[in-house]
């Protein structure tokens, strides 16, 4: 399934199964915010949230921007996932 990222709605999106999950960010100064991480009921526990989470934070990474976790979401994917710690703002 392809992500789509809107970058008018400042948002990653999937469709899964007749569903939508998606990731909203803001934009800073030098990154991103990441402020929503939302999955469908019926496509949860299925890695959607964290494939959006991926994708948003190699976007980040591939344009230089640092990352602010303020979805919880990403700060638990971070936690797990190390190699993207670098992104976060100090």
């Amino acid at each position: 399934m392809e992500i789509i990222h809107d970058t008018q709605r400042r948002r990653f999106e999937i469709d899964g199964e007749g569903h939508r999950a998606y990731l909203e960010y803001v934009p800073v100064e030098g990154g991103i915010d990441i402020v929503h991480t939302i999955v469908s009921p019926m496509l949860g526990g299925r890695g959607y949230g964290s494939r959006l989470v991926r994708n948003a934070l190699d976007y980040a990474r591939d344009n230089g921007l640092k990352v602010i976790p303020s979805c919880s979401f990403v700060g638990v994917y971070l936690e797990r996932h190390p190699e993207y710690k670098a992104l976060l703002f100090k």
